[in-house]
């Protein structure tokens, strides 16, 4: 992937209604060509709206064909204004969008190596016969298999630069790669410059009254999990209603199953656990229908943590081994590790703190979890080796494993996240009569508490003109 080269995204001069044509003289002789083989006079293929010297003109390359002439000339012609104006076959536009869905449908199915080299010969495909959009399309499905293998610096490679490619398009077209830049940064752990993308594109969005649903909904839904992370919690719960309300306007099912997914993280927060995992089997139901494999993982990734926090501990176990399972076959390492943490909590709690340990301490390689690479879920593996070290008498090395957390998750504004490790640091602190350290961790930690949200993120983006 890193092999994909990417050329300049501005239009060039010539182009003609969004095509990009060629020169004067190129086009000339395409008509020439083309008029001889049709055996048509210049007089023929002229008339009634041009003159035969108009066309001698155009075939000897002095002028260029306006758009009006363009679309007469390739009907007489038997051609597409296209294939007159750039000399591409019809049909090749078309044969590439094909093979961007199977692309797709790989994606979903099976290996996101796989499917990656689909994209990137497509990509270099699409850029030799100057396809903008469908060059778009393929950048945005290499960003997508970057975070299945857990590439976040390629991803966010990809998304720039399929957003540089759309730069003179509608914000809405430029939507699905901001949202997988914005996702990329989340799971780097910046979670501040996440939602700042989020919420800088739904202001505009909804500033300038381009009510697009689906971009829109794509936004939203992506801005519950940062603000989530964030302590966030009455922002998140208000991104979920509006996505909620936007949901019957999109006929997108794989949009509308990712919504489901995302409102189960604000209900789970304000303790509506049936109708969190109500949310979660709509869209469990949606991604079985459509085949989307790492989705449906992530439905049962979800749906575990709905168990263990209404105490349904050997259901949460359960389901989140089938998550994990399924990511690992599809091999999305950042994504697997990541519930291999959550899981490591649950066997923890279940008393299985050996295979809890064995579990989490792979995970702490440069190469799975750190503060460039889901910093969040490292700081949640740290914590609980913290827990597992303190419940065996192992004082020093939990609080090793307290600092480091902290030292992690600091970086990402995690606000929750923090206060409980600060209190946990705080009490071990208290317990061997460092009391002033200790007060200076609760200190700390009232700090990340305190008006959650209110001190990293700005205003509340603008809600749409329902």
């Amino acid at each position: 992937m890193h092999g994909v080269t990417y050329r300049g995204a501005a239009v060039a001069e010539n182009s003609t209604h969004g095509i990009r044509a060629d020169g004067p003289a190129e086009i000339g002789r395409r008509v020439l060509r083309l008029r001889t083989a049709k055996g048509l006079t210049q007089r023929q293929l002229a008339e009634p709206a041009y003159t035969a010297a108009y066309i001698s003109t155009l075939e000897s390359g002095r002028v260029r064909p306006s758009e009006t002439a363009l679309r007469h000339l390739a009907d007489r012609l038997g051609t597409t204004v296209d294939e007159l104006a750039t000399g591409r076959p019809a049909h090749l536009a078309t044969g590439l969008r094909m093979r961007l869905t199977d692309a797709r449908r790989t994606l979903a199915t099976g290996a996101a190596e796989d499917a990656a080299a689909l994209y990137g010969a497509l990509h270099e495909e699409a850029a030799r016969a100057e396809l903008v959009p469908e060059r778009a399309t393929a950048l945005l499905g290499l960003g997508d298999c970057a975070l299945e293998t857990g590439d976040l610096s390629a991803a966010r490679d990809h998304y720039a630069a399929a957003e540089a490619l759309l730069a003179d398009e509608p914000l809405p077209r430029r939507v699905p790669a901001l949202r997988g830049r914005a996702t990329a940064h989340l799971l780097a752990g910046e979670l501040r410059y996440a939602c700042y993308l989020l919420e800088t594109a739904l202001d505009e969005l909804n500033a300038s009254g381009l009510h697009d649903p689906d971009a829109l909904l794509l936004l939203y839904t992506a801005s519950i999990a940062p603000y989530m992370d964030m302590g966030a919690h009455a922002r998140a719960a208000h991104a979920a209603e509006l996505a909620l309300t936007l949901a019957p306007q999109v006929d997108d099912p794989a949009l509308v199953a990712g919504m489901h997914r995302g409102v189960a993280r604000t209900l789970i927060a304000e303790g509506r656990i049936e109708e969190a995992d109500a949310s979660l089997a709509k869209a469990q139901e949606l991604y079985q229908q459509l085949h989307i494999r790492t989705e449906l993982a992530h439905c049962h990734w979800m749906r575990g943590y709905v168990r263990a926090q209404n105490g349904d501990l050997e259901g949460a176990e359960s389901e989140l081994r089938t998550a994990r399972d399924m990511l690992a076959s599809k091999r999305a390492a950042l994504f697997t590790v990541q519930v291999e943490v959550e899981l490591a909590d649950v066997l923890r709690r279940r008393g299985k703190a050996a295979e809890a340990e064995r579990l989490l301490s792979p995970l702490l390689s440069p190469s799975a979890l750190g503060a460039e690479r889901g910093a969040v879920h490292a700081g949640g593996a740290h914590r609980l080796l913290g827990l597992i070290a303190e419940e065996r008498g192992l004082t020093e090395s939990a609080e090793e494993h307290y600092c480091a957390a902290l030292s992690l998750l600091e970086r990402t504004g995690a606000a929750g996240d923090l206060a409980d490790l600060c209190r946990l640091l705080g009490d071990l602190l208290r317990r061997t009569g460092r009391v002033e350290a200790a007060l200076d961790a609760y200190r700390t930690g009232l700090g990340h508490r305190a008006a959650p949200g209110t001190t990293t993120l700005g205003p509340a983006p603008a809600a749409p003109p329902m």
